[in-house]
């Protein structure tokens, strides 16, 4: 009987230029080895209209495959091999919601302007596409936020707090011209918890979400290592806790934290504080050339539901599979969300 590996390799082979598997540096090193391309959100959704696959399968979370439906062209169908592979923090903002938020700080006649990280639902971007506002990742949130803040009287961040903050720290915005919203918009009733005049006269409204991985990562670790190895570094994700990140010694995307490790002198050693899977390859690349560790072991689950098995059944069934697919009510204001983003950070 043919094996889950031996599977994918006869379909890739057998399907060519007509299949193309992208897969988040997120992903475990089994499934990585078997995709043609690799990278962060940025990266990867300004591939999908330049490619020539008719079959995209994306090995990832489900608003990674939404956003890749949302982009593609009319020949191209997109498949995810998990569909119960969602993102936590997406899941932290639902459309409804945030429109019903975006009514209620609209009242007073300022203009909000929404910019949603790209870890949203279609429906999120959807709305905020209506809305005159965009999309970011955390490789560009510092020129997308700076974009929005153009566009109108403040900018809603959603659905991440902390990179919302973090990247308000690096553009110089007061503190005291942010605003938290509370909890209650992620599960409850905007109309009974948003007070409007809470948020009048600042320039930056923050949606209270969070990724739970990035969340664990604790001060007293980075203090553990700062004490016990003084001549280490440490380099996170801007998905962490404004302490976290102000403490390291630098912050980014995925892309960054690759190229820091890539480009550390040799005999270096590095804390990386993001998911476990991309450390843990790196620390494979590097190994006998520089040290790198995780500055705590963080694995999604989620990302953890894209298995080689899951893959090879995706490929066996991608004739008769139904496509990732988005409404196009949801899917126009969703794309020129994305689109806007594209085009001011081309």
């Amino acid at each position: 009987m043919e094996n889950a590996k031996d599977t994918i390799s006869r379909i890739r082979a057998a399907m060519g230029d007509s299949l193309s598997i992208l897969g988040h540096h997120y992903q475990s090193d089994d499934v990585i080895a078997y995709t043609d391309i690799r990278g962060d959100s940025l990266e990867l959704a300004r591939k999908i209209n330049a490619l020539k696959a008719e079959h995209i399968v994306f090995c990832g979370v489900f608003f990674m495959a939404e956003s890749a439906a949302i982009l593609r062209r009319p020949d191209q169908k997109i498949h995810i091999p998990e569909v119960s592979a969602t993102c936590p923090m997406a899941d932290m903002a639902e459309a409804g919601r945030v429109r019903e938020t975006l009514d209620i700080l609209q009242k007073s006649g300022r203009k909000i302007i929404p910019l949603t990280y790209v870890n949203s639902s279609a429906a999120v971007k959807g709305v905020v596409g209506e809305y005159d506002g965009s999309v970011c990742t955390s490789a560009n949130a510092r020129i997308m936020l700076e974009w929005a803040l153009k566009q109108g009287d403040a900018v809603l961040f959603l659905p991440d707090q902390h990179l919302g903050n973090n990247t308000a720290n690096t553009l110089g915005i007061p503190k005291e011209k942010r605003f938290i919203l509370p909890k209650d918009v992620i599960d409850g009733q905007p109309r009974l918890s948003v007070d409007p005049t809470a948020a009048e006269n600042k320039q930056l409204i923050l949606w209270p979400g969070y990724c739970p991985i990035h969340d664990e990562f604790t001060l007293e670790s980075v203090r553990t290592i700062r004490r016990n190895e003084p001549e280490a570094k440490i380099v996170v994700h801007p998905e962490c806790d404004p302490a976290i990140v102000d403490a390291a010694d630098g912050n980014g995307s995925t892309t960054y934290l690759i190229k820091y490790a890539n480009q550390a002198p040799e005999g270096s050693t590095i804390y990386i504080g993001t998911e476990t899977n991309l450390v843990k390859r790196l620390a494979s690349l590097y190994q006998g050339q520089k040290i790198i560790k995780p500055l705590h072991t963080a694995l999604c689950e989620d990302m953890g539901k894209i298995t080689v098995e899951k893959l090879a059944c995706t490929l066996e069934t991608l004739e008769s599979a139904t496509p990732v697919t988005v409404q196009n009510d949801i899917r126009e204001p969703a794309k020129l969300a994305l689109e806007r983003m594209l085009a001011a950070c081309s």
